[in-house]
């Protein structure tokens, strides 16, 4: 099965670099010298590097065609608005394909990380909030909002769109708790709040660090193909509370005054009413990008995007503590204060000192625990097979903690080899993962309910590997919280 994915994959992709070629060949009169694939992120868009006699171009392609022709309409409006976006030089709809000016590899986040918050760092920052406001001033005057993709406004379906994006997708799969109806009461509520602002400007969508690129020492903007009209706050929002990025407080402080102050030129704004809902503006941006992460994380596992967790995390600790949205949300508040203090959630992307070794039990009902640390090797253990306690009434409301249960499965042979020869696998592995210095290693244990065999056997694997050390071990009974 695998090789026939990689199979097509590789037909995909040469298909791909087909379409460009002969694009350019349409634009240049000239075949490229070489088409370089670049790192893909979370969309379905693909990037190559052409490259044609020491110059070079950015081929794109993306299989939605709406999504193609609303980044052409706004790519062209903001470079005739005398706004840095990338040209672009051919677009052949039907092949769903275009050639588009090249910006160079560093963007706003890259520099961040390899110079740190310099003054040289700030004074972009400085003049890409500048640079936000005309965009979305100059959003609101002609831009054709009808080729907008999916929608043209950030409106109230558009929102409740990202927050049961959230829900399902971090919520439900990350197994955070809440009462659905009370929750769904509670986004009502801060739909209608952030609805009470001026929505007639440009919202860009996605204005965070990824998504500026540094060429000639300037800002340049990329990305936008998402953008629909909306308030002025929530671009803002996304950029301040970039969860990588993690500005510092006083940074963001002096960025939102920076804004306001340039905002305030324009006669129509309102620095009160601004300030009233901006952090309510600042929540459903985390909690979209929360929503964001758990999709490509969870659903499609690509656990790099699980490492920003953490990051957001503190933005919602932050807010918890340092702001008041004036609003009644008890079941919202509820369920970021749960996330906030989550210790699972806050590891990952943590990278720890010496081998860390997570031993879980779980019900096959539920589906075999997900490796959140993107290692992606270790043992699933199937105790199905062994005597069930569970089928007895005197044991249906016990565990595999309790005296009972465990006295119970001690008497069968089945359940000592079970466990040792098991054991016996997992001590090679520990110590051939810290002769190679690996970081992390989970073993599972499953039965049907998660809550006789598989934990007696964690709990059995999680004793008798002590002598270890120099190895971090934790055990996690999914199906049993309370445990």
């Amino acid at each position: 099965m695998q090789f026939i994915l990689t199979a097509y994959l590789r037909r995909k992709k040469t298909v791909i670099v087909n379409k460009l070629s002969k694009l350019f060949e349409r634009l240049y009169a000239h075949q490229p010298d070489f088409i370089q694939e670049l790192p893909r992120s979370g969309s379905d868009r693909v990037y190559y590097r052409i490259g044609y006699q020491g110059d070079s171009f950015i081929g794109s392609y993306n299989p939605h065609p709406a999504e193609n022709r609303a980044f052409e309409v706004f790519a062209r409006f903001f470079k005739k608005a005398g706004l840095n976006v990338p040209s672009v030089l051919m677009h052949d709809s039907e092949q769903n394909c275009m050639i588009l000016q090249d910006l160079g590899d560093r963007s706003l986040f890259s520099l961040l990380q390899s110079s740190g918050l310099s003054e040289h760092v700030k004074n972009i920052y400085r003049q890409v909030v500048a640079d936000l406001f005309d965009f979305q001033v100059a959003g609101s005057k002609g831009l054709d909002y009808k080729v907008c993709y999916p929608r043209d406004a950030f409106d109230r379906r558009s929102m409740m769109w990202d927050l049961n994006y959230f829900k399902y997708y971090f919520l439900r799969l990350s197994g955070t708790p809440f009462d659905e109806q009370l929750l769904e009461n509670d986004f009502e509520i801060l739909v209608e709040f952030l609805l009470k602002n001026n929505a007639d400007y440009f919202l860009y969508r996605d204005f965070q660090s990824r998504n500026i690129m540094i060429h000639n020492d300037m800002p340049w903007y990329i990305d936008f193909q998402g953008g629909r009209k909306g308030p002025l706050q929530y671009d803002l929002a996304s950029l301040l509370f970039d969860a990588k990025a993690a500005l510092p407080t006083a940074f963001r402080e002096e960025l939102l005054n920076h804004y306001i102050e340039k905002a305030s030129s324009t006669p129509s704004f309102d620095k009160a009413k601004f300030l009233k809902s901006f952090y309510g503006f600042v929540l459903i941006r985390i909690l979209q990008a929360l929503g964001t992460y758990g999709f490509r994380g969870y659903y499609e596992q690509k656990t790099h995007f699980l490492q920003s967790i953490p990051f957001a995390m503190k933005n919602l600790q932050w807010l918890e503590e340092n702001t008041e949205i004036p609003i009644h949300i008890p079941a919202l508040r509820e369920v970021l204060h749960t996330i906030a203090n989550n210790p699972e959630l806050a590891s990952f992307g943590f990278v720890p000192e010496k081998l860390t070794c997570t031993i879980y039990s779980f019900s096959y009902k539920k589906g075999i625990p997900y490796d959140r640390t993107g290692n992606g090797g270790g043992y699933v253990f199937d105790c199905r097979a062994l005597p069930n306690p569970g089928r007895l009434d005197a044991y249906k409301t016990l565990t595999g903690k309790d005296s009972e249960v465990i006295e119970y499965l001690e008497k069968e042979h089945a359940v000592h080899s079970f466990i040792e020869h098991t054991t016996a696998l997992v001590e090679q592995s520990i110590e051939e993962y810290k002769r190679r210095g690996f970081s992390h290693l989970q073993i599972s244990y499953g039965c049907t309910g998660g809550q006789h065999r598989s934990v007696y056997s964690a709990e059995q694997l999680f004793t008798r590997l002590q002598d270890h050390e120099d190895v971090d071990f934790r055990i996690i009974h999914r199906e049993q919280p309370q445990l």
